[in-house]
C-alpha cells in the first residue's frame, strides 16, 4: 500500500511542511517522536496520511503534546501495517457517515444538491481535531465523504482552508 505523509507545523515564523518517513516505526509513539522532530517549537502540528488514493488519517499535536487522530475509514486499520500503526488507539468513534445526508437546520440547501457520501466508508476518531481552525466535524466528514474526492484533495483543501496549502503544494511537487 502506497502512503504520502506530509507534516504541516505552523511555528512563530508561519506554516512548513516536510514529508515523514513511516516505514519501519513500531507504535504510534514514534511517529509522534517524528512529527515532533518535523518542527520542535511549533505551536501546532498536523500529521496528513495519505493511502492508496481512499484513506487519510489526520493526527494533531498542539504544543507538541495532547495527540488527536481522525481516521477516514476505520478499514484502513485493517487492511495496511501504517494504518493499524496508527489507528490502532483510536477509541472515540466519529459521527456516522449517514448522518450527513441529515437535514440541518436552517439550512436552505435542498437534499438533492447534497453532496453524495461513500456509504461504506467508516470514519473513526475525533472529527472536532480542526473545528478551532475552521474546519469543523460535518465539513471534515463531508469532505471525506464526497465521491470523487482523494484523500490528497481533502489534504489540499484543508491546508487552503488553515493557510499552508502553498507550503504543502511545494512538497508535493519537490
Amino acid at each position: 500500500m502506497s502512503t504520502f505523509a506530509a507534516a504541516v507545523a505552523r511555528g512563530k515564523n508561519g506554516w512548513t511542511a516536510s514529508e515523514l518517513e513511516l516505514a519501519g516505526l513500531a507504535d504510534i509513539d514514534e511517529v509522534v517522536d517524528r512529527l515532533r522532530d518535523a518542527e520542535p517549537d511549533a505551536e501546532l502540528s498536523l500529521l496528513f496520511v495519505e493511502a492508496d488514493d481512499q484513506y487519510l488519517v489526520i493526527l494533531r499535536l498542539d504544543e507538541g503534546e495532547d495527540l488527536r487522530v481522525f481516521g477516514s475509514d476505520s478499514a484502513f486499520a485493517d487492511e495496511s501495517r501504517v494504518g493499524a500503526l496508527l489507528l490502532a488507539d483510536v477509541e472515540t468513534p466519529a459521527l456516522e457517515i449517514d448522518e450527513l445526508a441529515a437535514p440541518r437546520g436552517g439550512d436552505d440547501e435542498d437534499e438533492d444538491e447534497r453532496p453524495a457520501a461513500d456509504p461504506d466508508a467508516d470514519p473513526i476518531g475525533d472529527v472536532e481535531l480542526l473545528a478551532d481552525l475552521g474546519i469543523g466535524s460535518h465539513r471534515l466528514l463531508t469532505l471525506c465523504g464526497l465521491e470523487g474526492m482523494l484523500p490528497s484533495d481533502v489534504t489540499a483543501e484543508i491546508c487552503q482552508k488553515l493557510g499552508c496549502g502553498d507550503e504543502l503544494e511545494e512538497l508535493r511537487e519537490a
